[in-house]
């Protein structure tokens, strides 16, 4: 992994101190970290899961709609921000590494540093009560 940029590691930091579940990558897509809210509900701890490409885990947690059709990597409000630069929303149903399913909402926003560098993409995401 390169070096990461100022603002990355700043947001690293303060997503570590929210109680809000946190989910960050990079410009590639690549996950750079969870914080420990997003642990509870991603079903693992990010220091077993360490860092993943966006292939890993756009299919390592599984998401699927309100009919149990899985939701196209493509769709999900992180890989959105990534693609368009824009923010996203969505509701959907994860399966979490520990196999349980969850309702969840989730709102991405596109990393955008200093004199315009785009630095990737960062998740909030909350569990839903059905």
């Amino acid at each position: 992994m390169s070096q990461l940029e100022i603002e990355t590691i700043l947001c690293r930091h303060w997503a570590s101190h929210l109680q809000t579940p946190v989910f960050l990558v990079d410009p590639e897509g690549n996950l750079l970290f969870y914080n420990e809210p997003a642990e509870t509900i991603l079903g693992r701890r990010f220091a077993e899961t360490g860092a993943m490409s966006a292939a890993e885990w756009s299919t390592a947690f599984r998401a699927t709609d309100d009919n149990n059709v899985p939701v196209r990597p493509d769709e999900l409000p992180l890989r959105v921000a990534l693609s368009e630069r824009q923010p996203a929303h969505k509701r959907f149903w994860i399966v979490g590494l520990d196999n349980d399913r969850r309702y969840i909402e989730t709102t991405a926003l596109p990393l955008i540093g200093q004199a315009g560098r785009f630095l990737g993409a960062v998740a909030f995401f909350w569990e839903l009560k059905d």
